[in-house]
């Protein structure tokens, strides 16, 4: 291996190795929020060891623990899980706005939010030995792991998180518009019944692309999977179009259309759109019984996992 090619790997692994280390420290963070929050008692505290049931098999339980708590708790191993989870990850040319905050997590574009806040579920998912995989859809299925809680696993999804942070991400994807609804019909058929699936998505498609998406909904609904649709989107330009007050050049990152203008001209206008926009959105995704979780990327991951411990608890 040349000096050329050690320096990239040590760069792709301590990128990984942030990426680990960041969602180990805002989850630990969470449930140390969560134990002085109206959550308390939810099933977080202990990540290797569940309540006994009555009449089961004592074989397993921690006699040592019982000692200290005078309560019964079981020890539990790799293969046990209480959920299955999808993550699914939109990676269209949208999701990379804006590309100069690409893997930037202090001020993060779309995909770099979605990447985090991926790895940060992973490792609450991990904690509470629930079974996980993840998926990355563009016109097809571009990756799709398998469901497992154990930690290899784990590390085996952290390691495709970082190549969505690498910069030959952005110069590989397709210069034309993205349809994520046939790759969530294909899910809706392969997951194990009684899934949850979590989208991460900017929902910036046509009222066309839009009536699909639904459609691949309702087929995951059908298909008994609950939905958590996480709607991402840069607050401060794509809905209050915070830019200096001079023209300046758009241009669609999926169709390559350009526009110029200044945007205080049109800034109030388009707010007014977008809000009934991202309202009809909404509303669709209740009308489906879907999640939904409106996330500006400039805010913390609580947004995520907030939304994503009401929906566990309400499963199990």
């Amino acid at each position: 291996m040349t000096d050329g090619q050690n320096r990239m790997e040590r760069g792709r692994v301590e990128r990984y190795r942030n990426l680990e280390l960041l969602a180990r420290q805002v989850v630990e963070g969470f449930i140390v929020g969560l134990h002085k929050s109206p959550f308390h008692g939810f099933s977080v505290e202990f990540s290797e060891h569940r309540l006994y049931n009555s009449g089961e098999s004592t074989k397993h339980i921690d006699w040592k623990l019982y000692g200290r708590t005078d309560k019964l708790f079981v020890k539990t191993f790799e293969e046990e899980t209480n959920l299955r989870c999808q993550i699914v990850i939109d990676t269209s040319r949208s999701m990379y706005y804006p590309l100069e905050r690409h893997n930037n997590i202090d001020h993060p574009n779309k995909i770099t939010f979605a990447t985090y806040a991926a790895a940060v579920l992973v490792e609450m998912l991990h904690r509470q030995r629930d079974a996980f995989g993840l998926a990355l859809v563009s016109d097809s299925i571009d990756l799709q792991t398998p469901l497992h809680s154990r930690t290899v696993h784990q590390n085996y999804v952290y390691g495709q998180l970082e190549k969505l942070l690498s910069p030959m991400a952005i110069d590989t994807l397709p210069p034309q518009s993205t349809h994520i609804a046939e790759p969530l019909h294909q899910l809706a058929e392969q997951l194990h019944r009684r899934s949850l699936v979590v989208l991460f998505t900017d929902a910036l498609f046509d009222d066309a692309e839009q009536e699909r998406l639904f459609d691949a909904v309702r087929h995951l609904r059908h298909c008994k999977h609950e939905v958590i649709l996480f709607h991402l989107l840069d607050k401060q330009h794509e809905i209050d179009l915070r830019f200096e007050n001079r023209p300046h050049l758009f241009v669609d990152m999926e169709s390559g259309r350009q526009l110029k203008l200044s945007p205080s001209a049109v800034a109030e206008k388009y707010a007014d759109a977008m809000k009934k926009r991202m309202n009809g959105i909404k509303q669709r995704a209740i009308q489906h019984n879907v999640d939904y979780v409106e996330v500006d990327v400039g805010q913390g991951f609580d947004q995520v996992l907030q939304p994503y411990l009401y929906k566990r608890v309400k499963m199990l």
